[in-house]
């Protein structure tokens, strides 16, 4: 449904401070695209008009919106995830598996492991320009992960940790039932359950693993994989925040590299006491162009993770932008004295927010509440 709000008479745009900003950063990989991007336009009577909508109610739309608004972490969700035009819903994505494992016994260094490195990407995109069904893809969307790179020792790695902690606690009472949150190839789910098969057959009988996976790309790649475990794996095509299924069991949930892909919400402090926070939004316009503002009106999720962290950390245990010291801090501090535009409206450097993270957390205490949480991801 679309969700409409009345404009905050106090919500600030930000964009042509925030464009300033970057310009003028030394190391900066800003582009100038129009002679009207330093002083882009005043937005403010289009945000004040235009609907505020969430990822979920533009999900069905096959182009990218215009004339609407949306939360910071909505943008980024929509980016990513929408069915049509998002990033992991694109029929280029690809995720790099090495054509055999890596000898690494063998392996001399760091610098020696990134040239073999180097070399099997060469041959794995090869692969993919000259096989039989294949045709070269400029607009190809590939990565790597630890899972991939590592195989099949880090899945086996784990495997261990699951029946360990498995037979500790659970074994021979109950099932060993496995969520696993985004799986990419497929990858991390065949070595686990090829370690179990060899080497802990009476676990492995008992074994349902499960992945509950977003992308259809990737879906439909893991589907590929059923011929090996028919009896073993189901696989859910869906998003983890559109999961109601309850499962009362005993379960591990396995979270690899899943964090660091979740939408984040960005805040800015008023650099005046009481320090109010503001959220900020993205307003899309006909062109398709996007601009910032900031109102101190959050919306209940923000809201309920600042109250989280205010309740769980003390001030000064952990990073915040009114706290900070550094150079670009002092310059605003000192142009915001001065009241020059580059002050960026009053308002301190940007903090991102984890809001998805909590919303993750909420759900499984609420859809899997006995389950144990086993999660690997970027710094």
């Amino acid at each position: 449904k679309e969700m409409r709000r009345t404009l905050d008479p106090s919500a600030i745009f930000v964009a042509a401070s925030r464009r300033l900003e970057q310009a003028s950063s030394p190391d900066s990989n800003w582009q100038q695209r129009s002679s009207n991007t330093l002083f882009p336009p005043d937005k403010t009577d289009e945000y004040s008009r235009y609907p505020l909508h969430s990822s979920s109610s533009i999900a069905s739309r096959r182009t990218p919106p215009k004339r609407i608004k949306l939360l910071t972490r909505d943008f980024i969700e929509d980016s990513l995830y929408n069915p049509h035009y998002g990033y992991f819903s694109s029929p280029h994505l690809r995720i790099f598996s090495p054509p055999r494992p890596f000898d690494f016994p063998s392996i001399r260094s760091s610098e020696h492991f990134h040239r073999l490195l180097q070399t099997s990407y060469t041959e794995f995109e090869d692969a993919l320009d000259n096989g039989p069904d294949s045709t070269r893809d400029e607009l190809r969307q590939l990565w790597h992960t630890p899972t991939e790179l590592f195989r099949p020792y880090y899945g086996e790695a784990i495997a261990r940790y699951l029946v360990a902690s498995y037979k500790l606690t659970l074994y021979p009472y109950s099932d060993l039932i496995i969520y696993e949150l985004g799986a990419g190839n497929g990858t991390l789910m065949l070595n686990i359950l090829d370690y179990l098969e060899h080497h802990h057959p009476e676990v492995y009988s008992r074994t349902q693993f499960r992945i509950i996976e977003i992308s259809p790309p990737l879906a439909q790649l893991q589907r590929r994989h059923l011929t090996r475990h028919p009896d073993r794996i189901t696989i859910v095509n869906t998003s983890i925040f559109d999961w109601t299924q309850y499962d009362p069991s005993h379960c591990f949930v396995l979270a690899m590299e899943v964090f660091d892909n979740f939408a984040h919400d960005c805040i800015r402090y008023a650099s005046d006491p009481p320090h109010t926070p503001h959220q900020s939004s993205v307003l899309i316009d006909g062109q398709g162009e996007f601009y910032e503002f900031y109102s101190p009106q959050l919306d209940p999720l923000a809201a309920r993770y600042l109250r989280a962290r205010d309740a769980a950390l003390p001030r000064g245990t952990y990073p915040h932008p009114l706290h900070s010291r550094g150079l670009r801090s002092v310059l605003r501090r000192g142009l915001q004295r001065a009241g020059l535009p580059l002050a960026g409206a009053n308002l301190s450097e940007p903090e991102w927010i984890p809001t998805r993270l909590l919303q993750f957390f909420e759900i499984l205490a609420e859809v899997l509440p006995n389950h144990r949480l086993l999660t690997s991801d970027f710094d």
